[in-house]
């Protein structure tokens, strides 16, 4: 009878360890989430299975109560309904393709792969083990993305132990000449910590700061530079005209954040600064549930949140190359960065604005899986974050 409830114990006890430290914000550690799918597969019931699911998700997404409550200036518990409420589309994927039978199991669980990859369900689709095949697999692209795919189907399997040995030693190998990704001849991120003030400070003086900002980044060569998410603030003409005119001579390019507010409600977009003038460069295709994308609103006649758009504008040009940018949460989730990849941009621009998650490790995964992707296929990468 004590084995009955020890080995379902163990199993969570080492889910909530591989959540915790598969997803801590250090890149070399993603391939640690590859222990979820063995204890999966070892769940002989479909509740140890629900248990486990919701052990590993709970644990890698643990800084999500505390960033929540800074961000509405609140107590903990509607960050503690929101972690919970998030982690049910992954314990009910995995809990209902779960089977106890060997020969379905591989097909079984890939299924749940691709489904938490892609919307609806992969709009939550946080701490997926796909992240990791960056780590394995560097620079080999879509064939690496394969192959992760192949070795996560075998991880369920009987042979569980030598796939185990074989990507542990890939992982070896990769961690021994592992280098961070390039930056984009020309190009330069900057992270700013202005806190919650960013965006929000819409007074002349927080602009002719980010102005000099980002003029002391060209003075060290730059000839492009990256702000974070909601740099600007609201994109208003006035902020239009000053910035327009400062960098009329298209002295450096200038990529911001910033949000196009209208009657419906608004965009999280980056906006484009050179010679030539400024325009929309990009528009978040998957802001954060709950908290920024509020679709029920519209249900009850209501309007305010961002606007998703899901599958649009996956690359953009900048003159003649061609960019994948991911914007704060797009970093954290599958699909977006994969869209991107099959347009096969030159380079990717990631940025955040992610002052309240202090004390949390969410911007340092945030990082961890964009380097990632940049890694597999072998992309120069501009990170820009503000904290």
């Amino acid at each position: 009878m004590c084995c009955d409830y020890l080995r379902p114990a163990l199993l969570i006890f080492a889910s909530i360890a591989i959540g915790v430290v598969g997803w801590n914000g250090y890149v070399l550690l993603l391939p640690v989430a590859l222990g979820f799918p063995v204890l999966w597969s070892m769940s002989r019931t479909r509740l140890v299975a629900a248990l486990v699911s919701a052990s590993y998700f709970l644990a890698a997404s643990s800084g999500l109560p505390q960033g929540v409550a800074a961000f509405y200036s609140s107590d903990i518990w509607p960050g503690l309904l929101l972690w919970l409420g998030a982690s049910m589309s992954f314990v009910a994927v995995h809990s209902v393709l779960w089977t106890n039978s060997p020969n379905d199991r591989p097909f079984r669980h890939l299924l749940a792969t691709v489904i938490m990859a892609i919307p609806p369900f992969g709009i939550t689709g946080w701490a997926h083990p796909l992240t990791a095949a960056g780590v394995l697999f560097p620079g080999w692209g879509w064939w690496g993305l394969g192959f992760m795919t192949a070795g996560i189907a075998g991880l369920v399997t009987r042979i569980w132990p030598a796939v185990a040995i074989a990507l542990t030693g890939l992982w070896l190998w990769s961690a021994a000449i592992w280098t961070d990704p390039k930056l984009p001849e020309g190009w330069q991120g900057v992270d700013l910590r202005m806190g919650a003030s960013l965006g929000r400070d819409t007074g002349l003086q927080r602009q002719r700061d980010l102005i000099a900002t980002v003029r002391n980044a060209a003075s060290d060569g730059a000839r492009s530079v990256v702000l974070p998410e909601s740099a600007l603030g609201f994109w208003t003409p006035t902020v239009e005209r000053l910035w327009t005119g400062v960098f009329s001579d298209g002295n450096p390019m200038v990529i911001a954040g910033a949000a196009l507010v209208d009657a419906g409600g608004y965009d999280n977009v980056l906006v484009v600064i050179d010679g030539k003038g400024e325009h929309v460069l990009y528009r978040e295709r998957m802001p954060v549930p709950g908290s920024m994308w509020q679709p029920w609103r519209s249900w009850f006649g209501a309007s305010g949140g961002a606007r998703a758009d899901f599958f649009a504008n996956p690359v953009v040009s900048i003159g003649a190359r061609r960019a994948a940018p991911l914007i704060c949460y797009e970093q954290l989730i599958v699909w977006p960065v994969l869209q991107s990849m099959l347009h096969d941009p030159d380079f990717i621009i990631a940025v955040g604005n992610g002052w309240w998650t202090e004390g949390t490790s969410i911007v340092a995964i945030q990082r961890a899986a964009t380097t990632a992707w940049s890694k597999l296929f072998a992309k120069p990468l501009v990170v820009a974050f503000n904290t």
